[in-house]
């Protein structure tokens, strides 16, 4: 190894150069949608078009076009250049990919799938099946993982199991983000100023500054600030506003600012908002080369974040449920559930019942949702089994803001012990503390609210050989993970008559030996083999306290109901990788390799009931993997593309359905206007396996008969159970430059199940899907630099398109499939070379296409509304870049 002033150097059998220089730097700004920057050089004398791109996905550094893996990799620049400024906006130019902002109930996470395989729900029960990494560092829960991208230098995502490269193994890929380091060899700083819709305000800037020839120091700082794009309505300032005051009855005006009266009549009648932003980070970092052959790396960062609860939509109410109205329009209160009649009865008015009904729709930007109970603590309402005069139900207002502080303290050493050998040891340890609550009924009363608290801490350890040979590149590691998390939740449910208050902890570890090898049989002739042995436990400790306290009392009692276990999770597997990679020529690379990853046992995270408690299916597979990458016409063209066939030993299934709900003494049912039936998946073994609950019809069941399930009242429940399966797609990307200052950028992907063998001879389609999972993802940009001499620089229009297919709702409810969605983005940026500035002007969603991120459907597990993240509308901005 060699490195010098601003360099570091690589002698083997593939020679290279990583630069930090700014004229290096200015060319990650041209790279496109098909391969990931670390570093790049020019392209040799003579040569013309696409630049080399170097990556480390593979932990020793090699050129994109000759790592054989299905990886993507973009810088922060190229995502500011698409209009895209989170993680949770990553996967609109990933093939294969799905990245959202998850709903409310969920806080500040993000939903991540990789060629069909991920989470949804983020919370602790589940390991993740992409695994994030922020400087090497393992970052284990979801919660949190919607990382601004502060000075970040890059972000990698390789997608399939990647065990064998990485600590952690991660059954669907693993994201991998770098941050910008110190350079020795020159200061540096920028300034980026943005204003724009909903009162955006966005404020950047970082500095890079060489105190010696062998050490230097940086630093970045953030500030986001936006209004969200959903209001937040006074309902009865909105009732008087459309002229139907008696549809507000006697519910009472929220603020002053909205409160009508004679005289007095508010312009608007907004409280608030929701999917908004208010995020504050700073970090920094160390780099000091004490000798030749050492490179020490120390980070630290801080976010303090205060956003805006998501923005959702209640697209569909059961109203029979609510307030009793029946398919032909009729209504009958008798089977609506008695807890919403008593409690909106609180403020009817002669001649106009106050219902949960109509007058509660809105437009997909509005919401009546404040977050807070118009009921105070100890309420009593006769007939209602909620509010029933305990000190412990009603009075909360838990806020439309999502608290999150997060902060980090990080070091990477690197020693080189040869010219090709180096040893690298990486630590870590992060802290986050976050809390916020949830409604979802799209009314200023209380259906289902919730509240969470969580406090985590992270330890993260690696050390890592790493060499480069004539005959062989290899990389072997040990990796080890230590976390500690506490969940503090306090969900209500008013249809039920139920409250709970949960302390959860949890206690993941997690070690694992890794190493991988790249064979050079031939010079152009690689055969790679990798193998991983993994030791995974996750301690839990949960429990979950139904509220049984008397009305009067003021000491809190335990009900029946309660749920309270303490399990240990664990798996101990070896994993493995073979492939080959062969260059028929100096531009084209096919490769092929198999591989099997595993995703460790979770448990079910919300019981309802005792009986719903239990570890939950893991999830093995072994995936084939057949690519090529080549670049054409001079470097004009790079086009690379994979094909993959992954099979499941093991493949977990849910279905969300309801049980009769227990007497407190647990010794019966609850009576109601419910009916237990069988159900499961259609079309598949389970279909009878599981339950669910429907309308009581005399005529149909007879006398009610809670023993038996007829005539109760019901409650959510998930089954779990355990699947195979075959999932098979294809992906490929392209970046071409049909001529100079044109680029062109472009990614397909497309994933299908199959088959599923577990699920009976003949299953149906809806039954081997996976939720959330789309088949076809695509994305293309286009740009072109025209030169304004007279102006001192140039002119990049840029347009963005951004496609994923109908997406996946529920195995058994396929009318809740997401519709295909076209977004585009439009950006136009002026350079001045003079004064090395940047003024752009640009648009998101320009066309202002509605639809929902993602659905959260909960009709179908016996609550009263389905509720939909609306995306957000165009929205315009304006940006100033200065560079120092």
């Amino acid at each position: 190894m060699r490195m010098e002033k601003g360099h570091f150097c690589r002698r083997g059998r593939h020679t290279f150069c990583v630069t930090s220089s700014a004229k290096a730097l200015s060319l990650l700004l041209f790279l496109g949608a098909s391969g990931a920057a670390v570093a790049q050089e020019a392209p040799a004398e003579g040569r013309s078009g696409i630049e080399d791109i170097v990556v480390t996905a593979t932990k020793v550094a090699t050129n994109v076009q000759d790592t054989p893996i299905s990886i993507t990799a973009v810088t922060s620049q190229m995502l500011e250049d698409r209009g895209l400024t989170t993680t949770a906006e990553l996967g609109k130019i990933i093939p294969n990919a799905r990245f959202e902002k998850a709903q409310g109930v969920y806080g500040p996470a993000v939903t991540t799938f990789l060629r069909g395989l991920g989470q949804g729900d983020p919370q602790f029960s589940g390991e993740a099946a992409v695994a994030y990494y922020i400087d090497d560092i393992y970052y284990p829960f979801l919660f949190g993982a919607q990382f601004d991208l502060l000075d970040l230098e890059r972000v990698e995502v390789l997608r399939g199991p990647q065990g064998t490269l990485f600590g952690r193994n991660s059954i669907g890929g693993a994201v991998s983000m770098v941050s910008r380091e110190p350079s020795l060899s020159e200061a540096r700083a920028s300034l980026d100023l943005t204003v724009g819709s909903y009162q955006r305000r966005d404020v950047r800037a970082s500095f890079s500054v060489p105190l010696t020839d062998t050490l230097a120091i940086g630093g970045s700082f953030l500030s986001k600030k936006r209004d969200g794009y959903q209001q937040v309505l006074d309902f009865s300032c909105q009732m008087f506003k459309n002229g139907t005051p008696e549809l507000a009855g006697k519910f009472p005006f929220l603020s002053p600012a909205t409160t009508w009266s004679p005289g007095n009549e508010p312009k608007n009648c907004v409280l608030g908002h929701l999917g908004g932003e208010d995020t504050r980070a700073v970090r920094g970092s160390i780099y000091w080369e004490p000798a030749p052959n050492i490179k020490v790396s120390l980070s630290a960062d801080y976010m303090d974040q205060n956003d805006e609860s998501a923005a959702e939509h209640i697209f569909e109410t059961d109203y029979l449920l609510t307030y009793g109205r029946q398919p032909d329009g009729t209504v009958n209160e008798a089977m609506a559930n008695r807890n919403f009649i008593t409690a909106f009865d609180q403020f009817s008015i002669p001649g106009h019942p106050f219902r949960w009904d109509e007058r509660f729709q809105t437009q997909p930007y509005q919401t009546y949702d404040n977050f807070c109970d118009p009921f105070p603590a100890g309420h009593s309402i006769p007939g209602n089994t909620y509010y029933n005069g305990s000190i412990f139900r009603g009075g909360r207002c838990y806020g439309q803001n999502v608290s999150l502080q997060n902060r980090g303290v990080q070091g990477k050493v690197v020693i080189g012990l040869t010219d090709d050998v180096d040893f690298t040891a990486i630590a870590g340890i992060r802290k986050m503390d976050m809390h916020f609550g949830a409604a979802s009924d799209g009314t200023p009363l209380a259906d289902n609210y919730i509240y969470h608290s969580y406090d985590e801490q992270h330890w993260t350890g690696e050390l890592r050989l790493t060499g480069r040979h004539d005959l062989l590149d290899w990389v072997g590691g040990l990796f080890y993970y230590d976390g500690s998390a506490k969940h503090i939740g306090h969900p209500q449910g008013v249809q039920a008559g139920t409250q709970r208050f949960q302390d959860d902890t949890y206690e993941p570890r997690s070690w694992a030996a890794y190493a991988n090898a790249v064979v050079h049989v031939l010079d152009n002739l690689n055969v790679t083999l990798g193998g991983r042995y993994s030791d995974d436990r996750k301690g839990v400790d949960f429990n979950s306290l139904g509220d049984g306290t008397p009305p009067g009392q003021t000491t809190f009692q335990v009900g029946g109901a309660s749920t309270i276990f303490n399990i240990m999770i664990a798996t101990k597997r070896w994993d493995w990788k073979i492939g080959f990679d062969y260059k028929p020529t100096d531009d084209l690379m096919v490769y092929a390799a198999a591989g099997s990853g595993y995703r460790l046992p979770g448990f079910n995270v919300r019981p309802t009931q005792p009986g719903q408690e239990g570890q939950t299916p893991g999830e093995a597979l072994i995936s084939y993997e057949f690519g090529i990458k080549s670049e054409l016409f001079d470097r004009r063209l790079r086009l690379n593309a994979a094909a993959f066939y992954m099979t499941f030993t093991e493949r977990p299934g849910s279905f969300g359905g309801q049980e009769a709900q227990l007497t407190p003494d647990l010794k019966g049912f609850v009576a109601g206007n419910r009916t237990v039936i069988p159900d499961g998946p259609q079309g598949t073994s389970y279909a009878n396996a599981f339950t669910n609950c429907r309308t009581y019809d005399a005529a149909v069941d007879g006398p009610r008969n809670p023993a038996a399930g007829v005539g109760v009242n019901c409650v959510t429940r998930t089954f779990s159970y355990v699947r195979g399966g075959v999932l098979k797609g294809l992906e490929a990307e392209v970046e071409a430059e049909p001529i100079d200052n044109l680029r062109i950028t472009g990614s397909m992907g497309f994933t299908r199940w199959v088959s599923d063998s577990k699920l009976g001879p003949n299953p149906t389609p809806a039954a081997i899907r996976s939720n959330r999972t789309s088949s076809w993802t695509a994305s293309g940009g286009i740009q072109y630099r025209i030169e304004a001499e007279a102006l001192g620089g140039s002119f990049t229009p840029r347009l963005d398109w951004f496609f994923v297919g109908p997406t996946n709702g529920p195995a058994t409810k396929p009318q809740y499939d997401q519709p295909s969605v076209s977004t585009f983005n439009g950006r136009i940026t002026y350079h001045n070379l003079a004064y090395d500035f940047d003024i752009a002007v640009g648009a998101t969603n320009l066309f202002n296409k509605f639809y929902y991120r993602n659905r959260f459907l909960r009709i179908e597990n016996g609550s009263s509304a389905n509720l939909g993240q609306p995306s957000a509308p165009r929205e315009v901005y304006v940006s100033f870049k200065k560079r120092f």
